[in-house]
């Protein structure tokens, strides 16, 4: 099959066969084993857990990945878990987070859970979830985990079992050695028994499942996703969810000889399900450079010899690791990369053109999100790509613009290149079920079917959609979700502070930092400065600490006095962009920011005669941020 370069190639694919008629496996265990007939002793998945590009480096073939998967959801069997309990993972990326993973899935529902949460939140989803297995690492020089996990677990009674890994195995001497030596202590105070992941391992047999692979499309994995409290919220996904994100991975492009730099984290779905599953669709080799991808030590300044080390074609990132990455000369031949996918926060123009030049690829944005279990849209490999755009939806994805009550009943539907809610129906939607909190499922579908994701956009003349902005209020900072109410409620608690909204103001690197807009008590008085320390120590979520805190007379507000944020965004715009002009003496002002019919919102730009338009243009493809010259 042809990866599809247009719309109608997408539609004639789904007009060919229904999805239930495409005779995909039922189970992520079938699933496997299909790949590992197809290629048993080609590579699978390695993992390195230092970026020096000669350090020493593990790969499991199809064969040997599919016996360890094979143990692990014998070895969870083991332990009690039946096919609707949790098995939750607090770990970094490592060959047992992929193993535990999958391995996870086919033994029960797999809950991955960011180590970057506190012990507040992660307990939050394991008492959510009624997890019974935790697998996490053995402590571990320079990192909390460990730590961090056994504080969670004390509050989370349901769980009955900790599997600890030590990735010390993947260190060489001396260095291993000495890992061991400076290993931290780790008081447990919590009454689950603790148990060594590899020595339970490998006690399992291989070869077999000790259990019935139930046939039943049932649900596989929880994944966490943000709220607006303090836990997360729970987005539940099925069999077919997963294997659907494999197959349109592998239908738009992926094939058994791509080598996947995934430097992402497993317990995103990014990872998880468009590199994870589509290498098992497709038969690739997925590499995961160090625990921590592209946070960890040394990983940006290595980065391109690890790619001529590992020989590879795709290329996953995200809007800031490729800002990072073009801060770095190319010191190594990485003719073989074909392509790079980006996703999670919009890709700025500026950053686009950079990285094309600079590597000679293109860089493909796509959309997707934890409640549609990922996967929605993609620029095509081989068809046109519209820089800006998330390309064209997926085989069987289906997108429509839509006005919604609250209740999800439909208002409106909007028009080809008009904005509105961007809602979807795939096989990777979990129609009324998305959420284990069954109330907030309340209102989250448009005719019971259609996923109203909060995010506002729009679909051209071509089927290509476009990211226009969100319904939601959800600051993105560098890819990951900020709640404006953690900034709000702790601004809120000073005493001079009457009101505050929090909105996402523009930044190059990041995509978006956190801003904040404050009215103040009638009579007081309060500097700026002063509330930038306040907010630095009542702020927990480092994420979350505002760039930037500007006092107003008052703040807009709706009739009904909510504070009214597509006002302080236009501000945010406007302040942001006009310092840059000033700063790099552009010899241009932004005159106002208004609200487009088909862009959303879009910045004014007024040059003087002397003004080099060519440099004003440069400058502002660095924002993710819609302008024109004005009139």
């Amino acid at each position: 099959m042809e990866p599809p370069a247009t719309l109608d190639d997408k539609i004639k694919i789904e007009r060919s066969m229904d999805w239930k008629d495409r005779n995909l496996p039922s189970t992520l265990y079938q699933f496997l084993n299909e790949r590992k007939k197809a290629s048993g002793s080609k590579p699978a998945i390695s993992f390195q857990i230092l970026s020096d590009p000669q350090s020493k480096a593990e790969t499991l073939t199809w064969n040997e990945f599919h016996e360890k998967v094979t143990q692990a959801a014998n070895l969870f069997r083991s332990l009690g878990i039946s096919e609707t309990d949790v098995i939750a993972f607090i770990l970094p990326n490592c060959t047992e987070t992929a193993i535990t993973l999958v391995g996870g899935a086919v033994a029960g529902i797999v809950n991955p859970i960011n180590p970057l949460l506190d012990a507040e939140q992660i307990a939050g989803i394991l008492n959510t979830s009624n997890a019974k297995v935790v697998v996490t690492l053995k402590s571990f020089p320079k990192t909390n985990i460990a730590q961090l996990a056994a504080q969670s677990v004390e509050k989370a009674p349901n769980v009955k079992h900790v599997l600890e890994i030590d990735i010390c195995r993947h260190l060489s001497p001396p260095k291993s050695w000495l890992a061991k030596l400076l290993r931290p202590k780790n008081p447990i105070n919590h009454s689950a028994t603790v148990l060594d992941f590899h020595n339970s391992l490998v006690m399992q047999p291989s070869n077999k499942l000790n259990f019935e692979d139930s046939t039943s499309n049932r649900i596989a994995a929880f994944f966490h996703t943000g709220g607006t409290t303090g836990i997360p919220k729970l987005a539940r996904h099925d069999y077919s969810g997963l294997i659907y994100n494999g197959w349109a991975g592998k239908t738009i492009g992926l094939e058994s000889n791509d080598n996947i730099m995934c430097p992402l984290p497993l317990f995103h779905v990014f990872a998880a399900y468009p590199a994870m599953m589509s290498a098992i669709a497709a038969g690739s080799h997925i590499i995961f450079p160090t625990p921590a991808g592209y946070r960890g030590e040394g990983v940006f300044d290595n980065f391109w010899k690890l790619i001529e080390r590992w020989k590879i074609t795709y290329l996953l990132t995200v809007p800031t690791a490729g800002a990072a990455l073009m801060q770095r000369p190319v010191n190594a031949d990485i003719s073989s990369l074909k392509t790079a996918l980006c996703g999670s926060a919009p890709l700025p123009l500026e950053l686009a053109r950079r990285f094309e030049e600079s590597l000679g690829i293109k860089i493909l944005e796509g959309y997707g999100l934890t409640e549609a279990t990922c996967l929605v849209s993609v620029n095509p490999l081989h068809g046109e790509r519209k820089v800006g755009s998330t390309g064209l939806p997926i085989p069987y994805a289906n997108v429509r613009i839509l006005d919604c009550d609250e209740n999800g009943n439909i208002l409106h539907e909007y028009d080809q290149d008009e904005i509105g809610e961007i809602c979807i129906s795939s096989p990777g939607v979990l129609a009324g079920k998305t959420y284990v909190d069954a109330e907030k499922n309340h209102g989250l579908f448009a005719e019971e079917k259609w996923l109203r994701t909060g995010d506002l956009g729009k679909i051209d003349q071509d089927g290509y959609l476009w990211i226009t902005g969100r319904a939601k209020d959800l600051i993105i900072r560098g890819g990951q979700n900020v709640d404006p109410a953690w900034i709000e409620e702790p601004l809120a608690g000073h005493d001079a502070i009457a009101f505050v909204g929090a909105v996402g103001q523009p930044d190059p690197k990041l995509g978006e930092k956190p801003c904040a807009f404050v009215e103040l008590v009638t009579g007081a008085s309060v500097k700026s400065s002063e509330l930038m320390d306040y907010a630095q120590n009542k702020i927990d979520n480092r994420l979350a600490k505002p760039d930037h805190i500007e006092i107003m007379k008052e703040l807009p507000k709706t009739a009904v006095g909510k504070v009214f944020k597509p006002a302080l965004r236009k501000r945010a715009i406007e302040r942001i962009l006009n310092e840059r002009l000033q700063k790099d003496n552009l010899m241009a002002t932004v005159m106002e920011v208004n609200d487009d019919s088909k862009l959303g919102l879009i910045a004014s730009i007024s040059p003087s005669q002397e003004a080099d338009k060519d440099k004003i243009t440069k400058m502002l493809n660095e924002y993710s941020v819609n302008w024109r010259w004005s009139n």
